[in-house]
């Protein structure tokens, strides 16, 4: 049995972080092909969330780990983020169990990130660790899809109940950032699904508290 991991949302500053893990008989492999699975950020949205239910349908075993902020927060104050991802990776594999794992590296050197996956994972396995493997391997492919969905879902949902726009949740995103400023200003804090270990919250934060302490001033 071969399987692949990748995540969807390990750098934004919003919302969760998810780590998808797809198990497939190798037989089915072809049948993979045949769905013209991609990395997940060249397909649409739609076309993702059709081929999510299909992939799902083809797999002997999925799993998706979701990582909240909070518990990314409480796990930077005790490793960094690069050995988050490999204890993540490794929760899927002791899910799937499978015999060759193709992995997405979410760490520079990528044969440092498998080599750190088979300290971290008990049993016996051939790991393939790379670059842009979601590009490469389709089962790679098929849990990028998955971990996208996903999180968009999750996305969606945290934006409904703020009942504002909140983007992708991206740094890079000016929707995010705005809706963070504008959060700021009103509750005087973050809100509880932003990662208030990442820079841009802190320094969000901080512009605020400046400028509050300067008006305070005239008081």
């Amino acid at each position: 049995m071969i399987a692949g991991i990748d995540e969807a949302g390990k750098g934004p500053v919003l919302g969760p972080m998810c780590v998808a893990g797809v198990l497939l008989d190798e037989k089915k492999l072809d049948s993979l092909f045949r769905l013209e699975v991609k990395d997940s950020k060249q397909l649409s949205a739609k076309k993702r969330e059709a081929l999510a239910e299909e992939i799902k349908e083809l797999a002997d075993r999925y799993f998706i780990l979701e990582v909240s902020p909070k518990q990314i927060d409480e796990l930077r104050k005790i490793m960094t983020m690069n050995v988050i991802m490999v204890a993540c990776y490794v929760k899927v594999l002791e899910d799937l169990k499978p015999d060759h794992v193709f992995v997405d590296a979410a760490d520079v050197n990528a044969g440092r990130f498998g080599e750190n996956i088979r300290k971290g994972y008990k049993n016996n396995i051939v790991i393939t660790s790379e670059h842009n493997a979601d590009e490469k391997y389709p089962v790679v492919s098929a849990a990028s899809i998955l971990a996208k969905v996903e999180r968009d879902a999750l996305i969606k949902k945290l934006e409904k109940n703020a009942g504002i726009e909140i983007g992708s949740g991206y740094p890079s995103d000016p929707k995010t950032i705005r809706f963070l400023e504008t959060w700021i200003k009103e509750h005087k804090s973050l809100p509880d699904f932003a990662r208030s270990s990442w820079e841009t919250a802190k320094d969000l934060l901080e512009k605020f508290e400046g400028t509050q302490s300067k008006l305070s001033e005239f008081d």
